[in-house]
């Protein structure tokens, strides 16, 4: 990935659009980077994490859950990324697609608190979809997208009126 696609990453981020279109900007952005099936950008509360925005097929069969359910729970508590190989052999895993073979959850941790903010959700139809690589790839990608959840209400600038 070029410094220039993270530049993107964070332009997106920080820009003007709402913020729902931003995360579905990032989420698209980085499901083609992979060329990845499903990209799910999640916030992640005290007490439920919630889809903002996705690329791919539609939205996720639990587009809100309690903050330590699934691999996004454990993704959460670790502050760590989750990478499961073929989800049937981890209890762990919350069915979101019925053809979801391997999934990978990036945590995105503010780094003034150390806290969760949210999550990059990435799906695959195959067995041992991610490498080191893809992992990497996120990780980058998720600090680059870490204004969307530390600039939260940004809004499209007024339009001036004229009389």
């Amino acid at each position: 990935m070029s410094p220039k696609t993270l530049e993107q990453i964070r332009d997106i981020a920080a820009g003007d659009e709402s913020r729902q279109i931003r995360a579905g900007r990032i989420a698209t952005l980085i499901r083609e980077l992979g060329h990845y099936r499903w990209v799910g950008i999640y916030d992640v509360g005290e007490e439920l994490v919630s889809i903002i925005a996705w690329a791919g097929a539609g939205p996720p069969a639990f587009p809100t859950f309690a903050v330590g359910k699934g691999l996004t729970g454990a993704a959460i508590a670790q502050k760590a990324p989750i990478v499961v190989g073929d989800v049937t052999k981890d209890k762990r895993y919350l069915t979101a697609f019925g053809s979801t073979a391997s999934e990978m959850i990036i945590p995105v941790i503010d780094p003034t608190t150390g806290a969760v903010v949210g999550t990059i959700d990435v799906e695959s139809e195959n067995i041992d979809a991610f490498s080191n690589h893809d992992q990497l790839l996120l990780q980058r990608c998720a600090a680059a997208a870490l204004a969307l959840w530390l600039l939260p209400n940004v809004r499209p600038p007024a339009t001036p009126r004229t009389t």
